[in-house]
């Protein structure tokens, strides 16, 4: 198995997937979690890379919610689309990131993620509250792996 393999079992992404699909219920956002083993770029700079691959700058909100995850590199990143930079006070993901990271510190990686997105959501929820019915679910919810 490969090292992003390895770093959380079927069930724990199960439960991330979750917790996604919990907190787009709190917010018209969109959340993606992506997992790799190394990049050779700067963490920021290789989020944004991977947040165009992933076609999270087409939401029609421009409202898409990266966490990345450098596993191999212990790097991590939470990055949101124009939308939301738009909107928010320019610290808007400190706490979410401090959250992340401060389990990740204690190795408690499935809970970091968990945690980071559920308060994403909470957060979000403010500027791009849930539609009901006509939200729409603009991007897939399961975990990526570069």
């Amino acid at each position: 198995m490969s090292i992003t393999e390895d770093f959380l079992s079927s069930s724990e992404e199960q439960e991330i997937v979750a917790a996604i699909v919990k907190a787009e219920k709190e917010t018209s956002g969109e959340i993606r979690v992506h997992i790799e083993e190394h990049s050779d770029l700067p963490v920021l700079e290789r989020a944004q890379e991977v947040f165009k691959m992933l076609d999270m700058h087409k939401t029609s909100a421009r409202n898409g919610v990266l966490f990345y995850i450098g596993v191999k590199d212990r790097h991590f990143a939470i990055i949101g689309d124009d939308g939301i930079d738009a909107v928010v006070p320019y610290d808007f993901w400190e706490n979410t990131k401090k959250t992340v990271i401060d389990h990740f510190k204690a190795n408690n990686f499935k809970q970091g993620i968990i945690a980071g997105i559920l308060q994403s959501g909470k957060q979000l929820k403010h500027f791009f509250p849930y539609n009901g019915k006509d939200d729409v679910n603009e991007l897939p919810n399961q975990i990526s792996r570069g």
